[in-house]
C-alpha cells in the first residue's frame, strides 16, 4: 500500500522539491493514470488512488512538515517479503515481530493523528495512531464502514456568495459496485476466507519497536477472496462515480469560507454510514462590487468637472435599489461616502455601502472644452 512507500517517490520529486513542483507533477501523473481514460485497468485505478493520497499531503503545508518529520524520526521504513506467505507473500520487518508494542514511545508534541486521514484505504491518522497506541482503530472486515470524505473547492459568482443562493456542483467519488454489491467477486463465483490475513482484513507490520496494522493487500482489507473477480470494477469493489450535488451558499460567504454536508460524500461500505462533502468556497470578483468584511465598496467613476465643481450621481445597491449621493466640490479620487445599512448581512447583522469616487480625466477633447481647460489651470496657477 502507498502508506509503506515514500510519497516523494510516489510523485516522483525530490525532498526539497517545491509546492509548484509537487503540483506539477500531482497533475502529469493523475492525468496519466486517471480512472476515466484507463478504464477497466484496476492498476492504474490503485495507481491513481495512490498519486493522490500522496499529493493530500505533500500538497498541503502543514502535513507535508509533519510527514517529513515522522520520517526523520523513523516511522517509516522499508518492509520486506517474508518468504510463504500466500499469493501476496506476507510481510515482515527486521527487529520487530508481528503484534509487539514495545518501545512504541510517544508521537512529537502537537501531533494531530486525525490530520493525516486523506482517504481510500488506511489514512495516515490510522498508520499513526496504531504506531503510538492512539486513535481508534480500523473496522475489522465484517463490520459496516463510512464511506469516503470528500473535499473539493466551489466558485461562486459575487453576488450569489453575498446574497445567498444555490450552485450546483459535480463530484468524482469512489462508490461501493452495484455489479457485486461491493465484493469484489464476480457472479456465481466462489469467495473463500483469505488466507493472508485469516480474514481480519489487516495484517501486522513490525518495524523497529513499533507494530502496524494496515489493510492486507492480498483482499484489499475485506478478509475474503473471490475465485473470480468482478468484471466491473476488476475485483476492488467500487467504482469511481461521478455525483451531482446542489450546493446551498450561505449569505455573506467569503473566500476559504467552509461548510461540510453530512452524508454527502462516497457511499459506506458494507452498510456504512456515507462519508461528508467539505466545500471550501472561492468567491469570483465582481466587476462593480467589492466587500471589506460585511460594508460593500462600490467604484463610482465620475468626471473631473463633478469632482471640481461638485455633483449628484445615483447607485443601485445589491437588491437592486437606486440611492443617490451627494458629491461636494473638491472631492478627491478615492473618497468614500457611508450609506447606512446597505451592505452585506450575515448571522443577524447588516455593513454599510461605500460608494467610492473614482476621478476619470478625459482621454480626448473638443478644441473648445481644452480652451476651457487650460483657462481653468491659467486661473488656478497651476502648470500644464
Amino acid at each position: 500500500m502507498a502508506h509503506s512507500k515514500d510519497f516523494y517517490a510516489v510523485l516522483g520529486v525530490a525532498e526539497k522539491a517545491t509546492a509548484d513542483e509537487i503540483k506539477k507533477s500531482y497533475r502529469r501523473l493523475a492525468k496519466q493514470h486517471h480512472p476515466d481514460t484507463n478504464k477497466g485497468d484496476p492498476k492504474s485505478a490503485e495507481r491513481f488512488k495512490e498519486i493522490s493520497e500522496a499529493y493530500n499531503v505533500l500538497g498541503d503545508a502543514k502535513k507535508r512538515a509533519q510527514y517529513d518529520e515522522m520520517r526523520r524520526l523513523g516511522a517509516f521504513g522499508d518492509f520486506v517479503r517474508r518468504p510463504g506467505g500466500g499469493a501476496t507473500g506476507g510481510f515482515r520487518s527486521s527487529g520487530a515481530r508481528p503484534g509487539a508494542r514495545s518501545g512504541a514511545g510517544t508521537p512529537p508534541p502537537g501531533y494531530k493523528f486525525e490530520d493525516f486521514d486523506v482517504g481510500g484505504f488506511g489514512g495516515l491518522g490510522d498508520l499513526f495512531s496504531s504506531m503510538f497506541g492512539g486513535g481508534a482503530q480500523r473496522p475489522k472486515a465484517s463490520e459496516p464502514e463510512k464511506g469516503q470524505s470528500i473535499e473539493t473547492t466551489l466558485e461562486v459568482p459575487f453576488r450569489v456568495a453575498v446574497v445567498g443562493g444555490k450552485v450546483p456542483v459535480e463530484l468524482e467519488v469512489n462508490e461501493e459496485c452495484s455489479m457485486c454489491g461491493g465484493s469484489g467477486a464476480a457472479k456465481g463465483a466462489k469467495i473463500s476466507t483469505c488466507s493472508e490475513c485469516g480474514g481480519r482484513g489487516s495484517i501486522s507490520f513490525g518495524q523497529g519497536g513499533f507494530a502496524v496494522n494496515r489493510p492486507c493487500p492480498m483482499c484489499l482489507g475485506k478478509g475474503s477472496v473471490a475465485s473470480e473477480k468482478c468484471g466491473a470494477c476488476g475485483g476492488q469493489g467500487e467504482k469511481r462515480e461521478r455525483k451531482k450535488v446542489l450546493i446551498t451558499v450561505p449569505p455573506g460567504t467569503d473566500t476559504d469560507a467552509k461548510i461540510r454536508l453530512k452524508g454527502q460524500g462516497g457511499r459506506g461500505v458494507r452498510g456504512g454510514q456515507p462519508g461528508d462533502l467539505v466545500i471550501t468556497f472561492k468567491v469570483e470578483p465582481d466587476k462593480f462590487f467589492s466587500r471589506d468584511g460585511l460594508d460593500l465598496i462600490a467604484h463610482v467613476p465620475v468626471n473631473v468637472a463633478q469632482a471640481t465643481l461638485g455633483s449628484k450621481v445615483t447607485v443601485k445597491t445589491l437588491d437592486e435599489k437606486k440611492v443617490t449621493i451627494a458629491i461636494p466640490s473638491g472631492t478627491p479620487s478615492g473618497k468614500r461616502f457611508r450609506v447606512r445599512g446597505q451592505g452585506i448581512g450575515k448571522d443577524g447583522k447588516k455593513g454599510d455601502l461605500l460608494v467610492e469616487v473614482r476621478v476619470d480625466a478625459p482621454h480626448e477633447l473638443s478644441e473648445a472644452a481644452r480652451r476651457a481647460m487650460e483657462a481653468f489651470a491659467r486661473e488656478a496657477g497651476l502648470e500644464y
